[in-house]
């Protein structure tokens, strides 16, 4: 995976469980946390619920565990997308460990639009394909 966007994020205390090392469930949260802010860079508020048209669904979460994480870590976490269809796509991420130098999860989510109003699927919006295009031109179609 050729990273678009690489951001930081903390391993809370409440993000671990009684092993003392993060929850599986948590590695989801913090993928997000992290995709978000790209998702953000391109254009698609994911918050903006009331006048956007469309909604995002995701329809899939993988996550492979590769290396363990404690409370105060700090994850480096890079992503990309690696697939663009016509309703959904999907965007892998790597979250490396910056107390240790090891990779700790790889894994991707799939986000399918839908019609705000409908809740049947949708295209993605042209402004949202455009941006992501120009941010990662290797997926535009030929």
């Amino acid at each position: 995976m050729t990273p678009a966007y690489t951001g930081q994020i903390k391993v809370r205390f409440a993000d671990t469980d009684a092993n003392g090392h993060t929850f599986f469930g948590s590695y989801a949260v913090l993928a997000d946390e992290v995709v978000s802010e790209y998702l953000e860079q391109l254009g698609w508020n994911l918050a903006d619920t009331e006048t956007n048209e469309f909604l995002t669904f995701t329809v899939n979460c993988n996550i492979d565990f590769l290396g363990e994480c404690l409370a105060w870590d700090v994850l480096e976490v890079s992503c990309g997308f690696t697939r663009v269809g016509n309703s959904s796509l999907t965007i892998e991420f790597e979250m490396l460990n910056t107390r240790n130098s090891e990779l700790a999860t790889r894994g991707s989510f799939t986000y399918v639009f839908v019609d705000r109003k409908t809740r049947k699927s949708t295209a993605i919006p042209d402004i949202v394909k455009q941006r992501l295009f120009e941010r990662q031109p290797e997926l535009a179609p030929a």
